[in-house]
C-alpha cells in the first residue's frame, strides 16, 4: 500500500526535536512505500501562534531535504492545506456530528464547565446540555445564543485499537471526557480538526506522541459516527532530556535551530534523531536521508522513551564533518573564521588542519583562538620528558630554527616539516626536540589541532619568525 502521511506542525516558534523527529518518520513511512508526505499547518489555536514561525518550518524541512508532495506552498488535491482557510468545512462536520449524536450543542460558558472538572479526582464535566432535545438546542442556536460542539460519548465498556508500535491497546470509555470539537469562535479543536483532515486528506497512517493514545478512542468514536475508516496508528515515545524530564523547549533544550547555531550539521542532525527512537536492526548508524528512506520500517520503532545524547550527537556530527568534501568544509569553515579571525592566515590551510580535528563548526573559534592572539605561557611548557625538552633544550631549538626558516622559499606543510628534520639532524637533537619547541612556541598551547609544521604553514612566514622570536 502507498501511505499518505501529514505532517501537520502549528506554527508556535521554533522547530523542536520531537516534531521533527515526527515529520521524519512520516516522511519516511511515505517514501518508504512510494507514497506522499503531505505539509498541513494547524494554526486554529490562534492565541499561540507566532509571525515567521510557518517559514521556519518551510525552512527546516527544505534544509533537511524532507520536501513535501503537497503543502500550502504547492498545492495539492486536497487543499487548502492550512487549517484557518477551511473552517467552513469544520462547521460543516461538527453540525453534520451533531445530527448523527456523535456530538452535542452545549450552552455552558467555559467558567461553568471549568468548576465542574477535578483532574486529580478524575471527575469530569457533566453536561447538562447533553440532556436538550436536539430542536430546543437547535431554536437556541437560532436564536443566537453562543454555544460550542462538544463531542457526545455514549458508550460503555471498553474502547479497543491496534498501535503499531505498541500493539493492542483497551481505554475505557469512563475515562473519556466529552471535550468541545468546534468552539464558540467557529474555530474547531485539534481533537477535531485533525481527523476531519486526515480524512479528506486520504491521510493512511497517523504519526503522534505517545501522550495522545488516550485520546485515539475519541477520534475513533468520531470516525465510527461518520461511517470512515480510521488511518494505521504508530504513536512513538518521547525524546527525554534525561531517565525523568522530557526533553522542552520551554526548559532550554535545543532546538532544531539551536543545534544549527551551535554548529551541528543539518544531515548529522536528522541521522542522530532517526536512530532516536528506531532500530534499523543492524550496527550501521550513519545514515543518508535516501538510505533512510530505503532502509526505515516502522514496525522497528521502540516502546522506550528515548534519552537525547548530545555527546553522541557530538560524535556524530564529528563524522560528518570528516566526510565532507574539502571545498565543502573549507566553505563552511571560512564562515566561522570571520567570526574571530582579522589577521591574514592561510586559510585553507587551516581547514586542512581542522577538518579531522573537530566536532563541531563552533569548535573552531575555541580551537583556533591562538592564531588570532598568542596567549601568554609559561617556560614551563617546554618540559616535556616524552620529547626530552626543557626550557634550555627549548630556546636553542627555537634559535637553530629561526635562521633555517628564515632561508626557506618555499613555505608549505611540507616543505616547513622537511626544514625542522633537518634542523634536528644537523645539531645532534631528536626531531621532538625541535618540532616540540616550536609548536609551543607558535601556539602557547599544550595540545594543538596539528604539528608545527602543519601551524607554521596556516600563520605564514613573517607570523612564525616573530613568534619563534618571541619565545628564543
Amino acid at each position: 500500500m502507498k501511505a499518505r502521511t501529514r505532517f501537520a506542525p502549528s506554527p508556535t516558534g521554533y522547530m523542536h526535536i520531537g516534531n521533527l523527529r515526527t515529520a521524519l518518520y512520516e516522511y519516511l513511512i511515505a517514501k518508504a512505500s512510494g507514497g506522499d508526505f503531505i505539509l498541513r499547518i494547524e494554526d486554529t489555536d490562534q492565541k499561540r501562534y507566532v509571525e515567521g514561525a510557518t517559514d521556519i518550518i518551510y525552512n527546516t524541512l527544505k534544509t533537511v531535504g524532507m520536501n513535501w508532495d503537497e503543502g500550502p506552498d504547492i498545492g495539492g488535491n486536497y487543499g487548502p492545506y492550512i487549517q484557518s482557510e477551511r473552517l467552513p468545512l469544520y462547521q460543516e462536520y461538527a453540525h453534520k456530528l451533531v445530527e448523527l449524536g456523535g456530538a452535542h450543542y452545549c450552552f455552558c460558558s467555559k467558567s461553568e464547565a471549568d468548576e465542574q472538572k477535578d483532574e486529580e479526582m478524575n471527575i469530569k464535566f457533566k453536561d447538562p446540555c447533553l440532556h436538550l432535545s436536539l430542536e430546543e438546542a437547535k431554536k437556541r442556536v437560532a436564536a443566537g445564543e453562543p454555544y460550542v460542539v462538544r463531542q457526545t460519548i455514549n458508550k460503555k465498556g471498553k474502547a479497543t485499537f491496534n498501535d503499531v508500535v505498541y500493539g493492542d491497546i483497551e481505554i475505557d470509555y469512563d475515562e473519556l471526557d466529552e471535550g468541545v470539537l468546534l468552539k464558540s469562535d467557529g474555530f474547531p479543536t485539534y481533537n477535531f480538526a485533525n481527523v476531519i483532515d486526515d480524512h479528506l486528506m486520504h491521510i493512511t497512517h497517523v504519526v503522534r506522541g505517545n501522550e495522545y493514545i488516550s485520546s485515539t478512542p475519541k477520534y475513533n468514536l468520531i470516525y465510527e459516527a461518520f461511517g470512515w475508516t480510521p488511518p494505521i496508528y504508530v504513536h512513538v515515545a518521547q525524546v527525554m532530556k534525561d531517565a525523568q524530564h522530557k526533553l522542552s523547549k520551554r526548559n532550554g533544550d535545543a532546538s532544531f535551530q539551536d543545534l544549527v547555531a551551535k554548529g551541528y550539521l543539518p544531515e548529522a542532525i536528522l541521522n542522530y534523531i532517526a536512530l532516536l527512537g528506531w532500530n534499523p536492526g543492524t550496527e550501521q548508524e550513519i545514515f543518508s536521508l535516501k538510505e533512510l528512506e530505503q532502509t526505515f520500517d516502522e514496525k522497528r520503532l521502540n516502546k522506550s522513551p528515548a534519552i537525547f545524547d548530545i555527546t553522541k550527537l557530538k560524535w556524530m556530527n564529528g563524522c560528518y564533518i570528516r566526510a565532507l568534501p574539502f571545498e565543502e568544509f573549507h566553505k563552511l569553515a571560512d564562515k566561522e573564521y570571520d567570526t574571530f579571525l582579522t589577521r591574514e592566515v592561510n586559510r585553507k590551510e587551516l581547514s586542512k588542519v581542522l577538518q579531522p580535528r573537530i566536532e563541531t563548526l563552533k569548535d573552531i573559534a575555541t580551537i583556533a583562538a591562538f592564531i588570532e592572539t598568542l596567549p601568554a605561557y609559561s617556560d614551563e611548557l617546554f618540559i616535556n620528558k616524552k620529547m626530552k625538552t626543557d626550557a634550555e633544550i627549548a630556546k636553542k631549538s627555537i634559535a637553530l630554527a629561526i635562521p633555517a626558516l628564515e632561508g626557506l622559499n618555499e613555505w608549505t606543510n611540507e616543505s616547513i616539516f622537511e626544514c625542522l628534520k633537518a634542523v634536528a639532524v644537523e645539531n645532534g637533537l631528536k626531531n621532538g626536540q625541535v618540532l616540540y619547541p616550536v609548536r609551543i612556541a607558535l601556539t602557547g598551547l599544550e595540545t594543538t589541532p596539528g604539528g608545527a609544521s602543519e601551524i607554521a604553514a596556516v600563520l605564514g612566514k613573517q607570523e612564525t619568525l616573530t613568534r619563534l622570536k618571541q619565545a628564543a
